[in-house]
């Protein structure tokens, strides 16, 4: 294990002098790590040297760098080629089932593997063939005048124009509530209260003809 501070040596036998790396940057290296995750899952390969493992893997990091998805596309081609063996393996089991069960779980599991099968072949359709990226602009074409709302308006501004003309409304109702200047109905109520103002009326002006103040 490597101490702290001390430099490892992470290059391959036949690439000239050795390319020093501290430890902080191994962890953080993306090619050691992926290379530490295949040696893990590699033993069907025999045994295998970590540092080559690493300089194959830039090797290969750089040429895609580069735009060169050879390595990629052969990938993708390999894993749907393995999905698809998976496929054919579960469904034969999924033959040889009495049960219901157990001809149900490796129908679904055979169903998946197509399935990812499938997305992984679309995948690599995408890196062959780019869909091209189409930018599309809206025509406002018409055979005479016509007004389109294209609402350029920010939204704030509409809540404004909203809001005046709930405002205009209500101050036309408001001003139809207060209008006295039409003569309304006098109720039997009305004519009783003016009866006896006139009499008071009448009575106080007798009151100052006699010299009371």
């Amino acid at each position: 294990m490597a101490s702290k501070g001390k430099k490892t040596a992470a290059q391959g036998p036949k690439k000239g002098a050795p390319t020093y790396m501290q430890p902080h940057d191994i962890t953080l290296s993306p090619s050691v790590q992926s290379a530490a995750a295949t040696l893990a899952f590699s033993n069907f390969a025999g045994e295998v040297d970590f540092q080559e493992l690493v300089v194959g893997l830039r090797d290969r990091i750089r040429k895609i760098n580069s735009g060169d998805m050879v390595s990629v596309e052969a990938m993708l081609y390999g894993q749907a080629l393995t999905l698809q063996t998976i496929f054919t393996e579960l469904t034969r089991r999924a033959a040889n089932q009495d049960h219901m069960s157990q001809f149900q779980t490796y129908l679904t599991l055979a169903l998946k593997a197509q399935s990812q099968c499938r997305t992984t072949l679309e995948a690599l359709a995408e890196i062959k063939n780019p869909r091209p990226v189409a930018f599309v602009k809206q025509a406002n074409i018409a055979n005479g005048p016509q007004q389109v709302n294209n609402g350029t308006g920010t939204p704030a501004a509409r809540a404004e124009e909203n809001s005046a003309s709930q405002n205009g409304l209500l101050e036309a109702q408001h001003g139809q509530w207060l209008d006295t200047g039409t003569t309304g109905t006098t109720g039997s109520a009305d004519s009783h209260l003016e009866a006896v103002e006139a009499g008071h009326g009448t009575a106080h002006r007798k009151r100052q003809g006699d010299g009371f103040p």
